[in-house]
């Protein structure tokens, strides 16, 4: 599944995705995430937070991103567990805008939000630059 958005999450919808479909796993990056968040307010609780006034734009993007993609992870666990973890991934990418080309400092991020996000079944991409 190539989305994701707060409602999918907390409604039950993806949980009757994966039970009706045979879903196997989940695709986020930031312009799915800025489509959720601009649409809708369904982040107004993380956008309006003490917290969100001490960080920045990137900071509160990755405070929805984590949350949204750990409760995903979660509810991906059945599908990643009946596998043997081969399904039930949800993804999350890192940010190629302030690291560019530089491998050592992508690799640095992609380990620091894998240990952000605290889930087996998340897997972290490094998109390719063309």
């Amino acid at each position: 599944m190539d989305y994701i958005r707060r409602d999918l999450l907390t409604g039950g919808g993806l949980k009757s995705t994966l039970i009706t479909t045979g879903l196997r796993g989940m695709t986020s990056n930031p312009a799915i995430f800025e489509k959720a968040i601009t649409g809708s307010n369904l982040y107004n609780d993380v956008l309006n937070s003490p917290d969100a006034k001490n960080l920045d734009a990137n900071g509160i993007f990755e405070k929805i991103a984590i949350r949204d993609v750990q409760d995903a992870c979660d509810i991906f666990k059945p599908v990643y567990a009946d596998s043997k973890n081969r399904d039930g991934y949800v993804s999350l990418e890192v940010s190629t805008v302030s690291l560019g080309f530089d491998t050592k400092a992508s690799l640095s991020e992609a380990r620091r939000l894998w240990k952000a996000v605290d889930r087996p079944n998340v897997m972290i991409k490094i998109p390719r630059h063309t």
